[in-house]
Parts: C-alpha cells; structure tokens; sequence
C-alpha cells in the first residue's frame, strides 16, 4: 500500500443497513417518498409506527444556512424528535450522561434530500447539526415537551469547546 493511504472501514451489512451501534435511547427512520407525476408526498410522523410513544405535543419548523451550525445542545426535560426535510446536513451525537451504558459514544448522521429521516435524540445527549451543503437546510422539530417560555430547557455550548471530543464545522474529505 501507499504511505498515508488505507482501506475503507465496514459501515453496511450486505442489506445495506447500517452497523453503527446508537447512543442509547437513540432511534432513526429513514423515510419513503411516494412520487408521482404530480409531485411527491413524505410521512413525517404517525404513531402506529411505535417510533415514539410520547405524545406529539408541539412543532417547531428550522432552518440552517449554508456553512452554518446548530448546537451544542441537550435539554434535561425533554427529547428531541428532528424530521429533516430539505437540504444536506450532519446531525451529531455525543452521551455524556454518567450512567448511560453509551457514555463516550458520538454517533452520526448524514441527512440530505434523497436520505430523509427522524431522529430521536433523547434528553440529556448533546447535539449538533452543521449544513454541509450550499443550500439552505429545513428541518422540523416534535420535542416531547412544549417551548417553556419562562424557562428554556436548553443547555448549550460553544460550537468550539473543549469539552465533547468532536469538531462540529471539521470537513471530512477524503
């Protein structure tokens, strides 16, 4: 082999499915479109999927413009439950709660406009969302407890820090 040159790690099985172990608590589902001549349709959310059995209490539409970030943020109260919809994103993980069984553990993901998804991010995991692409990138927010206007349930960090062992706007380019 060349100096500096490796071999691609194992990241599918042979179906195709990935074989990243999730933060505890963590779920994604990858959506389908339905097409026809004239235009598309997307399910975001129903409960018979059994994804989540929190109620859908409040929704909150997001967008993130290109080379920009979201983040660093957990919430002691409630989960997250992202629909991203539009547009190519990096959404980022990282658990460090005490007693978690994943403590340590970063997970990610690659949303974009053929990858659909939701995500949920249970309380108390940090998380970051960087547009990686020029456009701009929209996503909805189901969060399992209403904004409390007189008390946010938002914990945040720098984009930078110190702290979660990951750089959030850091390109991984081949």
């Amino acid at each position: 082999m060349i100096p500096g040159s490796r071999h691609d790690a194992v990241t599918v099985n042979s179906d195709g499915s990935s074989i990243k172990k999730l933060i505890d608590g963590v779920k994604v589902r990858y959506a389908m479109t339905q097409a026809d001549e004239r235009g598309t349709l997307t399910e975001v959310y129903d409960p018979r999927w059994g994804f989540d059995s929190s109620p859908l209490v409040y929704v909150y539409d997001v967008t993130i413009n290109p080379g920009a970030a979201k983040g660093w943020v957990k919430h002691e109260f409630q989960d997250d439950r992202l629909f991203i919809r539009k547009g190519s994103c990096k959404v980022v993980l990282y658990d460090d709660r005490p007693d978690s069984p994943t403590n340590g553990l970063i997970n990610e993901f690659v949303f974009t406009d053929f990858n659909r998804g939701l995500l949920l991010i249970p309380r108390l995991v940090w998380h970051g969302i960087v547009n990686v692409s020029n456009s701009e990138v929209m996503f909805m927010n189901m969060p399992t407890q209403p904004y409390n206007h007189a008390r946010p349930d938002k914990i945040r960090l720098p984009v930078e820090n110190d702290y979660i062992p990951y750089k959030l706007m850091e390109r991984h380019n081949w």
